[in-house]
């Protein structure tokens, strides 16, 4: 988008709440006789004030358990949804106004969710998308080309969407979603469901896309492949609220109280369990799981104690850490 700052946050979230009305339902069938003469309602809060910002060009991981508020998060930056309360920006504008000027630089794609049309090929799709975004001819096929090649579904395209995989779908729905050439990207679960080789092409076309285009991508999945691959920074919500936002490797720094030590005995029958909690065996192999501020007493102890072929410390797994962070109190 010309004229932008690049010092000014391309995604602005302040205070952002979201509460949804729900009607309350009892079981029986005198309570739903009741409900529909006099239906009594609730507050759900989807999203309870949160506040962040994207710079422009940034990869950043969303990442939540379901119904920690994501998708209304990235529905209501996009301006599918108005907002409670609070403020949501997006290259300076407010996204619940659905200006043109906004839209022409912004997508949303989401995994579970048909944008193209079911029983047209693809390329039709996109010459109607090409209409909407009034893109100029020559702009747009050479846009639409790059799209197709690198996401490889040049055999793709003239076919109906319907008789698609689910993984090739999703790749014709990413290139219909990108021929205008979007700078902000917010994409809720674009690999859900695929396989892992085409959850890899994905990840690379992403990380391309931002590459060439500087692109600000805003990026929930629940596979943390693509979150490692993509982001070197994580924001995590849990009931609506920010439980953390900073670099994806502090993650175990900040919700982690344990490590993992890796070890390998001369004499494998060793019970090893006074030594940490032994969660896995391979062989000769010991995963054992060790608090933190024990870990260097521990691995002391093993060398001195035992004859050590092999050991290693590492932080825990980055599918256990977040675990953690959901597994904390509200």
């Amino acid at each position: 988008m010309s004229g932008m700052d690049v010092s000014t946050p391309v995604v602005r979230v302040d205070g952002l709440v979201k509460t949804f009305q729900v009607p309350e339902r009892e079981a029986g069938l005198k309570h739903a006789t009741k409900g529909l003469l006099r239906r009594t309602m609730r507050e759900v809060k989807a999203v309870d004030g949160i506040s962040f910002d994207i710079g422009p060009g940034e990869v950043v991981g969303f990442l939540g358990p379901n119904g920690a508020g994501k998708t209304t998060t990235l529905k209501m930056l996009s301006g599918l949804l108005y907002p409670t309360s609070g403020e949501a920006r997006v290259l300076g504008r407010v996204p619940s106004k659905r200006e043109r000027e906004l839209l022409r630089w912004i997508t949303l794609v989401m995994g579970n969710r048909n944008q193209l049309q079911w029983d047209l090929p693809a390329l039709d799709s996109f010459e109607l998308n090409r209409a909407i975004y009034r893109l100029p001819r020559e702009q747009f096929t050479e846009t639409r080309d790059e799209l197709i090649e690198l996401l490889d579904v040049s055999d793709l395209v003239n076919k109906p969407v319907r008789n698609l995989s689910l993984g090739e779908r999703m790749k014709v729905e990413i290139v219909g979603s990108l021929l205008h050439l979007p700078q902000v990207l917010f994409l809720d679960e674009p690999t859900i469901g695929l396989d892992v080789t085409m959850q890899k092409r994905i990840r690379s076309f992403v990380a391309e896309y931002n590459r060439r285009h500087g692109a600000t991508v805003l990026l929930t999945s629940h596979y943390m492949a693509d979150v490692e691959a993509l982001c070197k920074r994580v924001v995590v919500i849990h009931h609506g609220v920010i439980r953390y936002d900073g670099p994806l490797t502090g993650l175990s720094d900040t919700f982690a109280a344990y490590k993992t030590i890796g070890v390998a005995l001369e004499n494998g029958q060793v019970d090893l369990s006074s030594y940490g909690d032994v969660i896995h065996r391979d062989g000769d192999w010991v995963t054992m799981r060790v608090p933190k501020a024990q870990t260097s007493e521990v691995a002391a102890r093993l060398l001195s104690e035992h004859q050590v072929l092999d050991l290693t410390i590492e932080d825990p797994p980055i599918e256990d850490v977040i675990e953690l962070v959901f597994a904390q109190p509200r």
